[in-house]
């Protein structure tokens, strides 16, 4: 048995998201027979660390400060071992410009875009830019906040006329922002355990896109899993997101999420997510169950992998 903090909620936007993962691998610690201790993340972390002294963290957190490599940089400083990637693996993979620069370097296929900070916009004369950008990636455009998860502030512009409305949306979100070539098919989510990559996920929106309001409507998107996919495509994106998990150096647990262009059949990689949810809702354990890992077991599993 080990003493294990949980940590969950923050400051983030994903709050909420966070508290509903907390509970739920929280009720499976116990179950396991672990002592576990909740932490609602705020200011007193490091005091209530040193009070509590657990034996390991299992992070919790989704957004900022829990993925961007923060909460880890503290835990290493008080030196308690954590559950998922490192430092360095989640300030790469929580900046979708860092990871996407990351994917170009290793030659893996990540659809054509351009990213600006608000800084640039206002004081370089980036919007002037607009044009030359929207010629080259072509409508739709996908405008998303370069640090947030869970689809949050993503917006599609069909037209010129409706990307500043979608780069302000963005930036209430973050003060980068990237535009992004559209691909159009199948939303797939792989999960990585360990290095190994599970079945897949398929998103099927009720309406034309998979943005936040989808992902988190119950009955807006239905998940197919494992994903009913042409031959050797399933093959083809498990290879992509281990090469994605090594590229970005993630352990412990990952999901990496895939276009399967219906134009071409080429496999486009958007982005990676150091800390997936654990809802009953989320996408790794879905995958986990449908390669026969119980939620008990893959929580036990995550909790082995901390270092």
């Amino acid at each position: 048995m080990s003493r294990v903090a949980v940590l969950q909620g923050g400051r983030s936007l994903e709050r909420q998201v966070s508290l509903r993962s907390g509970a739920r691998v929280t009720d499976a610690l116990e179950n396991l027979g672990h002592d576990v201790v909740v932490i609602d993340v705020g200011p007193d972390l490091v005091d209530r660390l040193r009070e509590v002294r657990p034996d390991v963290a299992f992070i919790a957190l989704h957004g900022r400060d829990g993925e961007d490599g923060t909460v880890q940089e503290l835990l290493e400083l008080v030196g308690v071992p954590y559950t998922g990637s490192g430092i360095s693996a989640c300030i790469r993979s929580f900046d979708k410009v860092l990871a996407k620069h990351a994917f170009r370097d290793a030659d893996i296929p990540t659809p054509d875009f351009f990213a600006f900070t608000e800084t640039a916009f206002k004081a370089l004369g980036a919007a002037n830019a607009l044009p030359e950008i929207e010629e080259r990636l072509d409508f739709p455009i996908v405008v998303k906040p370069a640090g947030q998860g869970s689809a949050l502030g993503i917006k599609f512009a069909d037209n010129a006329g409706a990307v500043p409305a979608a780069l302000l949306a963005a930036f209430s979100y973050d003060d980068k922002v990237l535009l992004e070539r559209f691909v159009h098919g199948p939303d797939l989510a792989i999960s990585v355990l360990d290095g190994e990559a599970l079945p897949i996920v398929e998103a099927v929106p009720v309406g034309e896109r998979y943005d936040f309001e989808a992902r988190y409507t119950v009955g807006q998107t239905e998940f197919v899993c494992p994903a009913q996919l042409p031959g050797g495509v399933t093959e083809a994106a498990q290879e992509l997101a281990v090469r994605v998990w090594d590229v970005l150096g993630m352990r412990g647990m990952a999901r990496v999420d895939v276009m399967l262009s219906e134009e071409t059949g080429e496999l486009h990689v958007l982005e990676a997510n150091a800390i997936p949810g654990l809802t009953d809702i989320s996408l790794l354990p879905q995958a986990a169950e449908a390669a026969g890992i119980s939620y008990d077991a893959l929580i036990q599993r995550l909790l082995d992998l901390a270092s």
